[in-house]
């Protein structure tokens, strides 16, 4: 029992350490932002997605984004799910998951997934996980 808690002792500390630098760099409460794989209460939009972006936590740990809106383009290549949301004019969202679950132009759905800022007008979830939002599937 007393070499449990032991060796249970490094590996608690090991956490505590491994976590911090993601906590440190992130995330706004109120943001779609959240720091590993844990998805945020608050969604982005389509409209709010520009401000996020321009103020995505700066690490290099990951972080993930949620953000709700309708799907705008659905592209498959045999292997790999590539679905859109968000018009040209504004910041386009791509989510690179595995399949697109018989969605389709027009569905509101919820994306969540691994952030990166392509450039000013594009983000890339990957990997992402999309669902029709609740109720309209």
């Amino acid at each position: 029992m007393a070499v449990r808690a032991v060796l249970a002792i490094p590996a608690l500390m090991l956490a505590l350490v491994t976590a911090a630098p993601a906590e440190d760099g992130c995330c706004d409460p109120a943001g779609p932002f959240r720091p590993g794989e844990a998805y945020p209460e608050t969604l982005a939009t389509c409209e709010t997605l520009g401000h996020w972006a321009d103020r995505a936590p700066q690490t290099n740990d990951r972080i993930t984004l949620g953000i709700e809106g309708t799907v705008t383009g659905v592209h498959t290549d045999g292997v790999m799910a590539y679905l859109l949301m968000c018009a040209p004019e504004q910041v386009q969202v791509m989510c690179v998951t595995y399949s697109a679950n018989d969605l389709a132009r027009g569905d509101v759905v919820v994306f969540g997934g691994g952030y990166s800022r392509v450039d000013a007008n594009h983000v890339a979830l990957d990997p992402c996980l999309a669902s029709a939002r609740e109720g309209e599937r």
